[in-house]
């Protein structure tokens, strides 16, 4: 944007922005008409500037290169090469440099939400550059009086979350040549936040509500960390198999429940990732080691043993292992062939299996993690085999269901202060 500004004594000055900054020269020029022109030549740079067809030099003042229509001592940019200046530019220029089926779809569009909201409280035009720990703060602060989501305010982790994708897009962008230098992270305060409860069974969460004194926000976070025991487990399993009107779904079910994998690790699993013979199957990873695909290994319950051999003659085709058939309806058109499930259609048949049942309450297949994580624990299971079988955990994951170890937690406290 650029617009004349006259003196009082008839000569025009040109101002504009460029940068999230104000410049100002002047034209030496009374003549309206000439300045009218200057200035849109100088709104025609900027747009060039900004599409990455005109290129500021490192040593270059703004001002000087756009009212030059961008030369400086007589010479035109060579080779147009694009700048990067706006957090609007770093964020256009960083999600498209992600290599395909480098990050889950999921990992993706979390990074495009965090960086919607670095845009909207920062500012799409902020020149990345000149952040400094009071710009970071602020946000901070911003995002900190944000509503989130089921009745609950924004919690810090998210925030943390936001600003993790700032820096990894900061260090990609220094390692490609744009920036120089840390991002200022460290000194900032965030808001407190409470822990999150420990797994509890659908049992002791209604129990808990039943009691009173609790608002949508507190019930949620309880419905959030909910896991079905065995039992529960055996009479979800029986109900989504009476109500099934997909081959895959029951299968899809009973892997989820008896592997802990989660719900993209599912949708990439293949036929040749089963394993009869040995008893195992492969889980596809992609979150365990950043930029590398990696594998781990579970091993076959009897039940998912005996369902998978039933399913498998009747699968539709194609590689992956759960699929939708040829015929079914996806978006406005029908598949002509086996189709992977997306996450969304995954999540969909999810909550319409659990529609109207005991546990309508679960969030989603994530419940069955839990549920593997909270059983294993509870059966006693070294937490470095689970720890295996279902990939990396943080120190305050296993915390949630630690406390679902008390035979062991016993033992150990008897034999520091014995009888």
């Amino acid at each position: 944007m650029a617009w004349l500004e006259q003196t009082e004594t008839g000569r025009y000055h040109i101002a504009f922005r460029y940068g999230g900054l104000k410049f100002k020269r002047a034209l030496r020029t009374s003549d309206k008409r000439a300045a009218n022109a200057r200035v849109q030549r100088v709104h025609e740079n900027i747009n060039l500037l900004e599409a990455g067809r005109l290129v500021l030099p490192s040593d270059g003042d703004v001002a000087s290169f756009l009212l030059s229509d961008g030369q400086l001592n007589g010479t035109k940019s060579a080779r147009p090469k694009r700048q990067l200046r706006t957090l609007g530019q770093f964020s256009s220029a960083f999600l498209g440099s992600i290599p395909d089926d480098a990050l889950e779809q999921s990992t993706i569009k979390g990074m495009e939400t965090h960086l919607r909201h670095l845009r909207s409280v920062m500012g799409a035009s902020f020149v990345l550059p000149t952040t400094a720990l009071v710009d970071i703060q602020k946000y901070i602060d911003e995002r900190g009086k944000a509503p989130g989501i089921r009745g609950k305010k924004l919690s810090p982790a998210t925030i943390k979350k936001e600003l993790t994708t700032l820096r990894t897009m900061w260090n990609w962008a220094k390692d490609a040549g744009h920036l120089t230098g840390q991002l200022p992270l460290k000194g900032t305060r965030y808001p407190k936040s409470s822990e999150k409860p420990p797994f509890q069974t659908q049992a002791e969460i209604e129990r808990r509500i039943a009691r009173g004194g609790l608002g949508d926000e507190e019930q949620n976070e309880l419905w959030s960390a909910l896991f079905l025991t065995t039992t529960e487990l055996a009479e979800l399993l029986a109900h989504v198999q009476a109500i099934a009107s997909h081959d895959f779904l029951y299968p899809m079910f009973v892997f989820a429940a008896h592997t802990g994998a989660r719900r993209s690790e599912m949708l990439r699993s293949q036929l040749d990732d089963i394993n009869f013979e040995i008893g195992t199957v492969t889980i596809r990873e992609k979150k365990r080691v950043r930029g590398q695909l990696t594998t781990r290994s579970v091993p076959l319950s009897p039940l998912l043993r005996q369902v998978l051999r039933e399913y498998l003659p009747n699968h539709p085709g194609g590689q992956f292992t759960f699929s939708l058939p040829p015929g079914v309806a996806r978006s406005k058109n029908k598949a002509t062939t086996a189709m992977p499930l997306s996450c969304d259609q995954a999540h969909d048949h999810f909550k319409r299996a659990v529609a109207g049942s005991n546990w309508s309450k679960a969030r989603g297949w994530h419940v069955f993690r839990h549920s593997f994580c909270s059983n294993c624990a509870a059966a006693g299971i070294d937490q470095r085999i689970i720890n295996g079988w279902v990939g990396h955990q943080t120190e305050a994951m296993v915390k949630r269901y630690r406390h679902l170890i008390p035979d062991q937690q016993q033992k150990a406290i008897a034999e520091v202060f014995p009888e």
